[in-house]
C-alpha cells in the first residue's frame, strides 16, 4: 500500500512535468506562428489548448483522489495542495500561448508584429520559455536556487514590457495603426503574464519544500533532503 501511494505521488510530479512540456511547446509554436505568419501552426496551437485543459482536469482529479483516500500530512499534503495550484498556473500559461496564436491567426496574412518590435517580442518569448523550463526543473528537483533565476527572468520580462509600452506611448499617431497598438499591447501582456505564472510555480515549490509561503527566492533557501 505504501509503495503504491509513493508511486502515485511520483506520477503526480511526472504529470506536472509533462503538462509543463506541453505548455512549452505551445508557447514556442505560438511565437513562431506569430513572427513567421504560419497560419497552420497557429491553428495547431489553438486546437491543442483543450488538450492542456483536459490534462489539468485529470491531474486535479488524481490529486483530490489521493487527498481523500490517503489523508496525507506534512510534505505529502503540501505536494498535493501545491499541485492543484501549479496545474492551474500551467493551464493558464497554455491559454496565454493560445491567445498569442489567436493574434497570429487574426492578423494573417499581414505581419502581426511591426518590424521594429520583432526582436523584442522574440526576446520576451525566449525569456518566458526559459522561465517555464526553469520552473519545470524546480518541480523535478526542488532546487530553490534555480527558482531565484526564474524570478530574474521574470524581472527582465517586466522591463521589456514597460520598454515596449513606452515606445508605443511616445510614438506619433503615424507610427502604428490602431490595430497594431491593440495587438502589441495584448501580446506584451500575454508574455509578461507567462513569466508571472512561472514565478508562481517556483514559489509553490518553495511552499512544498519549506512549508512557508515564499514571496521571494532571491535570497536563497536551505533545502532539506527528500
Amino acid at each position: 500500500m505504501r509503495e503504491a501511494y509513493q508511486s502515485d505521488l511520483r506520477h503526480i510530479v511526472d504529470d506536472l512535468v509533462d503538462m509543463a512540456e506541453l505548455v512549452g511547446t505551445a508557447l514556442e509554436d505560438a511565437t513562431t506562428a506569430l513572427l513567421e505568419g504560419d497560419l497552420a501552426l497557429a491553428e495547431r496551437v489553438v486546437t491543442a489548448d483543450p488538450h492542456i485543459d483536459a490534462r489539468q482536469l485529470e491531474l486535479d482529479a488524481k490529486a483530490v483522489e489521493l487527498l481523500a483516500r490517503q489523508s496525507p500530512v506534512a510534505t505529502d499534503l503540501r505536494l498535493l495542495v501545491a499541485t492543484l495550484r501549479m496545474s492551474s498556473s500551467l493551464e493558464r500559461m497554455g491559454d496565454l500561448a493560445a491567445h498569442v496564436a489567436l493574434v497570429a491567426r487574426r492578423t494573417h496574412p499581414d505581419p502581426a508584429v511591426p518590424e521594429q518590435h520583432r526582436e523584442q517580442i522574440a526576446k520576451m518569448s525566449e525569456l518566458g520559455l526559459t522561465a517555464l523550463k526553469g520552473a519545470t526543473e524546480v518541480i523535478q528537483n526542488r532546487d530553490l536556487a534555480l527558482g531565484a533565476q526564474v524570478e530574474k527572468q521574470d524581472d527582465i520580462l517586466d522591463d521589456l514590457m514597460l520598454q515596449i509600452s513606452r515606445q508605443i506611448s511616445n510614438s506619433g499617431e503615424e507610427t502604428y495603426t490602431n490595430a497594431e497598438v491593440i495587438d502589441l499591447t495584448l501580446l506584451i501582456r500575454f508574455y509578461e503574464r507567462i513569466g508571472d505564472h512561472a514565478v508562481s510555480l517556483v514559489r509553490r515549490i518553495g511552499f512544498l519544500v519549506t512549508g512557508d509561503a515564499l514571496d521571494n527566492l532571491s535570497e536563497g533557501v536551505d533545502v532539506p533532503e527528500f
